[in-house]
Parts: C-alpha cells; sequence; structure tokens
C-alpha cells in the first residue's frame, strides 16, 4: 500500500473507532474501508506505536488511545510514513555529481520541498479526528 493510501485508511480506522467505540474488529474495519484486513492490522500496529491507538483481542478490536479532539491529522500522517524521517518528496539518492545540474540539484530544491513539507504537516495539524467523525455523522444523518 503506498503512503499517499496508508494515510487516509489510517484516518478511516481512527474515525471507525471513534464512531463504534468496542466494535471495531480489523475485519470490521476492512469492510468499511473495502480493503484486506492485513493491510487494517498493519496499519493498526503502526497507529499503536504511534500512541494513537489501543488494540483488544477478539471482537472489541480497537479503541482509540486519546481522545478524537486530540488526534490530529499530523499526527496521523507522521504515524504511518513508510519510514522515520520519510518526507512527502524523496530526493533521487546518487545525481552525477560531475553534471552542472546533478551536482547542484539537490542543494537547489531542499528548500522548496522542505517549506511545502511544513505547508502541508501545519495544515494538517489544524484538524483532528474529531473534526472527521463531525462530517462523517452529518453524512450519516443526511442519508
Amino acid at each position: 500500500m503506498s503512503a499517499n493510501t496508508r494515510f487516509p485508511v489510517a484516518i478511516h480506522i481512527l474515525a471507525f473507532a471513534a464512531i463504534y467505540p468496542g466494535q471495531c474488529p480489523s475485519e470490521r474495519i476492512a469492510e468499511s474501508a473495502n480493503t484486506n484486513p492485513v493491510v487494517i492490522r498493519r496499519l493498526n500496529g503502526q497507529l499503536k506505536n504511534a500512541g494513537l491507538l489501543r488494540i483488544r483481542n477478539g471482537a472489541a478490536g480497537t479503541e482509540l488511545a486519546r481522545p478524537p479532539e486530540e488526534i490530529t491529522l499530523k499526527d496521523v500522517f507522521l504515524a504511518v510514513q513508510a519510514r522515520k524521517n520519510a518526507h512527502l518528496f524523496d530526493t533521487h539518492q546518487r545525481p552525477n555529481p560531475t553534471c552542472p545540474v546533478g551536482g547542484n540539484i539537490l542543494r537547489a530544491i531542499r528548500k522548496p520541498l522542505g517549506a511545502a513539507q511544513d505547508a502541508v504537516e501545519s495544515a494538517l495539524d489544524q484538524y483532528t479526528i474529531a473534526g472527521i467523525v463531525e462530517t462523517i455523522r452529518k453524512g450519516m444523518n443526511e442519508r
């Protein structure tokens, strides 16, 4: 699963746990997210390691480890990155240092890519799982 897909599915997991506390086995969440339960269990592990989710065996499944008002989308984003200290934009690791462009490209793009990363994280920090749940509940009431 790509990082771009892991992030929204992780939000889905946390929203499901907030809306259906005590009723969150991975199979049920997987059905809601239309994905494999193994994918959900892997993400559950990452969310647990980040202190966002508690996992119980059996029918209860998962539950939020913190109130939904205290879990930002930035927290979720950082929890499910493919590797620690990953960035939105990975640079190619070995440009040709003897080429005028290759020898200078990393230095040239470091600042704009860093600014983009900071902007995304700052925007995600403004939204919480509680806000996501509120929007979902409004949609549920409109059905």
